[in-house]
């Protein structure tokens, strides 16, 4: 049976402030939970409904519990049958790697699944570097972390102040931003190593990271209507950027 005390801390984890002075995040669904229960990072607690199909670990024991309790802590619409609340990690950056693959700068993205979005794609195209501003949604936010569909296991996500590490990584490395009136991404060159930069969902890449940009790219529009969409939703646009510089080094 779930105390008040637990479900009180719990429901708590719904805030970054809280999720920071705990170190822990939730995350809920068979499919989800699996992969973390098979990751390398710790659980703090699982509980489960009696007809969870949960992978076997002897290391940690599930707490069962009834379908109104997994609606008391749940976060979502329809509870799912399996719930657990595990340890954040400590990911750190090495600037050394940074030169040696293709990694992903998030300037100010604010919505919590266009971020879990992206990080679930990095996983798709093999980026394993996802590097946020400090003004860029929390990752481990309860809805994060489901976008990610346990891709939140498996890529390397920091929190830098942006300028300061474009400042850090030197001037040898090739740093992709979008824009409206960049070059066509279809027509540039493209690295298969460095760094693609995506913008806020609203105002795009800001001035002081825009400055350590030495390619600026554009996804072009095909459509010929007056009334077309004026830009492209953030993580959409990172898929077809990704996409281009993996089809053109590993295909």
């Amino acid at each position: 049976m779930l105390g008040k005390a637990k479900i009180k801390q719990i429901k708590s984890l719904e805030y970054k402030k809280f999720r920071d002075e705990l170190g822990l995040f939730v995350a809920e669904g068979e499919k989800l939970v699996s992969e973390i229960l098979q990751s390398n990072l710790q659980i703090d607690s699982l509980f489960c409904l009696p007809d969870a199909i949960l992978p076997n670990n002897n290391n940690i024991q599930a707490t069962i519990i009834s379908e109104g309790e997994m609606k008391h802590i749940s976060f979502l619409k329809t509870p799912s049958s399996a719930f657990v609340v595990a340890k954040i990690p400590n990911r750190k950056i090495n600037t050394n790697q940074i030169s040696r693959s293709l990694n992903i700068i998030l300037d100010g993205i604010q919505d919590p699944g266009n971020l879990g979005t992206i990080i679930r794609l990095c996983d798709w195209f093999g980026i394993q570097n996802v590097i946020c501003s400090l003004k860029t949604a929390d990752c481990f936010s309860p809805k994060a972390v489901q976008a990610t569909m346990g891709a939140i296991c498996r890529i390397n996500v920091v929190y830098v102040e942006p300028d300061d590490f474009l400042n850090s990584v030197g001037k040898n490395i090739s740093i992709y931003g979008t824009f409206l009136d960049g070059e066509n991404i279809y027509d540039a060159k493209l690295s298969s190593k460095g760094l693609i930069i995506m913008g806020n969902e609203g105002k795009g890449i800001s001035p002081e990271i825009e400055k350590h940009v030495n390619q600026k790219l554009c996804i072009p529009c095909f459509s010929d209507s007056a009334t077309k969409s004026e830009s492209l939703n953030v993580s959409v646009a990172t898929a077809i950027v990704c996409s281009e510089f993996k089809r053109r080094h590993f295909l």
